[in-house]
């Protein structure tokens, strides 16, 4: 058997000290040890989207419980009011009520003080006039002893109501 010495030979004897040097450098080595971290780096990444996937979902469940909250706040704060609204309609509707029956009772009782007025204006009139009347009567019938008896009787009557 002959060995010749061609191209496939020296090409064989290259690539096995290619695979040699690479082994003495401990590139095998390496490459684990780089593909490792690379897995654990991956694994922690992992590990932190999960963590932040399930902070993010605790802090989603809470927003929506706190929102639940502030509508359940929101809809009982306009009960509230309408209830509110709904005491001052009344209590406005009753304060106007009564306004209305102590106007009208005051407009009345000045409608009465008014007709009262008024009938002693008319009787003080009528009074006045049946005075003139009788003066004028009397003075025409009564001579000046008559009119002074009179004068007497009447002013006899005035001190005695006086008394």
């Amino acid at each position: 058997m002959e060995f010749h010495l061609d191209e496939t030979f020296f090409a064989l004897v290259g690539l096995i000290l290619f695979i040699g040097v690479i082994v003495y450098m401990k590139v095998p080595g390496m490459m684990a040890k780089s593909l490792d971290e690379r897995a654990d780096q991956i694994r922690n990444d992992l590990s932190e989207a999960k963590r932040l996937r399930e902070e993010a979902q605790h802090l989603l469940a809470e927003y929506q419980r706190k929102r639940k909250e502030a509508e359940v706040e929101a809809a009982n704060i306009v009960a509230a009011a309408a209830r509110e609204a709904e005491l001052l309609t009344a209590e406005a509707k009753k304060k106007t009520e009564e306004f209305v029956v102590r106007r009208t009772a005051i407009s009345e009782q000045k409608i009465k003080q008014a007709e009262l007025d008024a009938i002693k204006e008319v009787r003080s009139t009528a009074v006045d006039l049946a005075i003139a009347a009788s003066q004028a009567v009397i003075a025409g019938k009564a001579d000046a002893g008559i009119q002074a008896r009179l004068f007497q009787e009447a002013l006899g009557e005035v001190k005695a109501k006086l008394n």
